[in-house]
């Protein structure tokens, strides 16, 4: 998700000066972002190699971990917001990182690949799984372990007693707030512990 017209909507969710933690921070686009235009600071989290050097040359600080691990050496409320951008669906347990986004972060934003949108429904209808912009992969090479939509986050959040404070679906870079499960691609949320 490394599109402008995206990075800033998900920019504007994010205070001023805050600490960030940004887990699997890809190349640090996002991060080097924030410190230019809203001065963060902070850290991202990556595994590839090649993203942690493109976040050293962009001079984002990045510590190479794999979040399959946890997040035991941060502390509770150690960064003010903490972010998932487009790595909750790579995870192998998805749940015990959102508790672990909401424990370390005063608040947490995630985003992920919508697949309620209607163009992935009507893939499933064809009987093909949906191979789209968003979910560029065929179902035997994608990186995604999971897929999920809008409507099943706010369950899981409901069930992990986190609050919303924001919600919307992102499609094409403007965002949605009008039935976003099936006209957004990508679903964003903001939320905190309840």
């Amino acid at each position: 998700m490394s599109d402008h017209a995206t990075m800033q909507a998900i920019a504007r969710l994010v205070p001023e000066g805050a600490r960030v933690l940004d887990l699997g921070c890809g190349d640090g686009a996002l991060l080097d972002l924030l410190q230019r235009e809203r001065g963060c600071s902070g850290y991202g989290i990556e595994i590839a190699d090649d993203n942690v050097l493109a976040c050293v040359r962009r001079g984002v600080n990045v510590i190479q971990l794999n979040l399959d691990e946890g997040l035991a050496m941060f502390g509770d409320n150690s960064f003010d917001v903490v972010l998932q951008i487009d790595t909750l669906q790579h995870l192998r347990n998805a749940e015990v990182m959102l508790r672990e986004t909401a424990r370390v972060g005063k608040s947490g934003i995630v985003a992920f690949p919508n697949f309620a949108h209607w163009p992935n429904r009507l893939s499933v209808l064809r009987g093909r799984m949906p191979v789209t912009r968003r979910l560029p992969y065929q179902w035997y090479d994608t990186p995604n372990i999971r897929v999920g939509t809008y409507k099943d986050f706010e369950v899981l959040a409901y069930k992990n007693k986190l609050r919303i404070l924001d919600a919307f679906g992102l499609q094409s870079g403007r965002v949605v707030r009008w039935l976003p499960n099936a006209r957004a691609g990508t679903a964003v949320f903001h939320f905190e512990h309840d």
